[in-house]
């Protein structure tokens, strides 16, 4: 695991199309954002594990399934 420190208003890269920002520190919490491609789904880990669960005995993945999802938004919008 890479360990970066960050100041408000300062980001880091990962590749690049993915932009993660610190938006504010508020005592305990840090708000972040995040700038990526609409093809590469963002999750929380707490609802990325809960969508993994529900997924469970089904033959697709979560990723293809969301992957499933994302090309046919980009099918309607064409």
């Amino acid at each position: 695991m890479l360990v970066l420190t960050r100041k408000s208003n300062q980001s880091i890269m990962i590749g690049d199309d993915i932009e993660v920002s610190v938006l504010a520190i508020m005592g305990e919490k840090v708000r972040i954002g995040i700038q990526a491609p609409r093809d590469i789904p963002v999750f929380r880990k707490e609802v990325y594990l809960e969508i993994q669960q529900e997924r469970v005995g089904t033959s697709k993945g979560v990723r293809e399934e969301v992957d499933a999802a994302l090309r046919g938004l980009s099918s309607d919008a064409g």
